[in-house]
């Protein structure tokens, strides 16, 4: 088993350990929940007060022109870009994952009814991020199509001449599972169908091609991997094919004037600009994307490290030394491993599942200094213990220090407090 002095040395010989340097992290915590919303790069408090204090306190409106802020959704899309195999032009930052989500599934939905309109059914995860779903039932609902969700492993099974669009998250928000987005991208393009990701859970986290994937549509969050702090604007992707298909008659439900090909032409009807700009829709929030451009460039630290690859190679290491620790060293607690051991199934977090308890003692472990958290099962699955590792600021020995107070917590039976049964609105 690893010792902690073995736990050590990979921390003295790991390559990316500078780039810890970008972050306020807080004494004394483990954090294992980037996965929900990074924490602080150490850079954003002060670029957030020269927007706030310079651009908009001395700059006031000339700030659209003279410190750039009308091109931000575009240039900070770009950044974006990098991680996620996209092409310049083809990202845009803006609006929340789930308003975003609307307007890709809107527009493909759209797309279909003009090639095939007898293509009437979207596919998507059973256990995808509610969000995801509840946009999905609405837009079928009002447009008459079927939404029709399936088990991961079944989903290949399901795609026919009916399928429309299918929509995945590419990995899983409970289990940490990852399709495998070229795969599953081909499979459904030979039926016909559109193919819709959410990246939540991938962007800066895992290498990600959707270029070289042939996607159709893509979403993704801001406040997570990217660390663009909580609420951050998220983003939209637009393969080149479709943004130089779509034409003036064929918008996104959204049609705002930050979309229009002549925002400042202030003429009375829509006329949609190119590409990818017309899924912005109104006025941007720049603070909060001023803090994302502080996250994602986080992120983009790496380049000179190896970039996305090293990470992934760290990530991946990281999230073996827990579940080989957790395995050894908590047996008989009731711990079932969740999450896929292969590699290429695996996204950057682990979940553990348990048959009572789980939530309080994760409550136990933040209480601790540990911060991971919890996601309630149902009748088909089980309730998780979730921790996300984030290679740009975790070490192998915090993996050590947290398995370590896993182990006592179970042993000790704390958990079973009453202070850590106690639901909080936010779990």
């Amino acid at each position: 088993m690893t010792t902690l002095d073995h736990c050590k040395t990979l921390d003295a010989q790991d390559p990316l350990r500078p780039l810890r340097q970008q972050f306020t992290l807080p004494e004394g915590v483990i954090y294992l929940d980037g996965n929900s919303l990074g924490v602080l790069p150490s850079a954003t408090p002060a670029r957030v007060a020269e927007v706030v204090h310079q651009e908009w306190g001395q700059g006031l409106i000339r700030s659209w022109n003279t410190a750039g802020w009308f091109e931000w959704p575009q240039r900070i899309g770009d950044k974006i870009g990098q991680l996620i195999g996209a092409h310049p032009g083809e990202t845009v930052a803006t609006d929340s994952t789930s308003v975003n989500l609307f307007k890709v599934l809107s527009l493909a939905m759209s797309l279909q009814r003009q090639r095939a309109p007898q293509r009437r059914v979207l596919i998507s995860e059973r256990s995808n991020f509610p969000t995801d779903l509840y946009i999905a039932e609405a837009l079928c609902r009002e447009r008459g199509w079927t939404l029709q969700l399936v088990e991961a492993s079944e989903l290949q099974q399901h795609l026919n001449a009916d399928t429309g669009v299918v929509m995945l998250t590419h990995v899983n928000y409970r289990t940490g599972a990852m399709h495998d987005m070229a795969a599953v991208t081909a499979a459904v393009h030979a039926v016909g169908g559109l193919m819709v990701w959410d990246l939540a859970h991938s962007a800066g986290a895992v290498p990600v091609d959707l270029n070289g994937a042939q996607a159709d549509f893509a979403v993704g969050c801001g406040y997570k991997y990217l660390n663009g702090g909580p609420g951050a604007p998220a983003f939209a992707w637009l393969h080149a094919s479709h943004a130089t298909a779509l034409g003036a008659d064929l918008w996104q439900p959204l049609a705002g004037w930050w979309g229009h090909a002549a925002p400042f032409a202030f003429t009375p009807d829509y006329q949609p600009a190119p590409g990818i700009t017309r899924f912005l829709c109104g006025t941007q929030p720049m603070i909060s994307l001023a803090a994302l451009d502080c996250g994602v460039d986080t992120v983009l630290a790496a380049a000179p490290f190896g970039g996305m690859a090293a990470l992934r190679k760290k990530s991946l290491a990281l999230t073996d030394l827990f579940i080989e620790l957790v395995e050894a060293r908590c047996a008989g607690h009731g711990l079932s491993l969740v999450t896929p051991r292969a590699h290429g199934q695996r996204g950057s977090q682990v979940c553990l599942s348990r048959a009572t308890g789980a939530y309080a003692i994760v409550q136990a472990l933040i209480a601790r200094g540990v911060i991971g958290d919890f996601r309630a099962g149902d009748a088909q699955q089980p309730d998780i213990l979730r921790f996300g590792f984030t290679p740009l600021y975790i070490g192998f020995e915090e993996v050590w220090h947290a398995v370590e107070h896993l182990r006592q917590v179970l042993e000790s039976g704390e958990w079973q407090q009453p202070e850590f049964n106690r639901a909080h609105a936010v779990t």
